[in-house]
């Protein structure tokens, strides 16, 4: 049993100096590379679109639905009010700098 476990790591690991090379875009080829190690990707990627079911979709987008959790009118109602809130913060902040950028372009070019 421990001769078993023994063989897997020296057929994984680097045997006389060689290391496993891991598959990916550079490690496909049509040459096999010994102590090469196996992965999805040497699958080729299907970039084929199928054409899609508009019945099929709608019932998919329905069961989604089903799956979201709404909030309930007092979210709705706070969230409404922090995002006011926000939006006149923001509104003044870029006004405030608006205002100031436009005063000092005022003191340097009004001489």
């Amino acid at each position: 049993m421990s001769q078993d476990r023994d063989d897997d790591v020296d057929t994984r690991g680097a045997r006389d100096s060689e290391a496993a090379v891991p598959t990916g875009k550079a490690g496909r080829g049509d040459t096999a590379v010994a102590g090469r190690v196996r992965t999805d990707a040497d699958k080729p990627e299907d970039t084929r679109t199928a054409r899609a079911n508009p019945f099929q979709y709608l019932k998919q987008v329905v069961e989604e639905l089903r799956k979201v959790i709404w909030p309930t009118r007092n979210q709705m109602v706070t969230y409404t009010i922090v995002v006011f809130l926000f939006l006149i913060f923001m509104t003044a902040l870029v006004s405030g700098v608006d205002f100031g950028a436009g005063k000092l372009v005022e003191l340097v070019f009004d001489r």
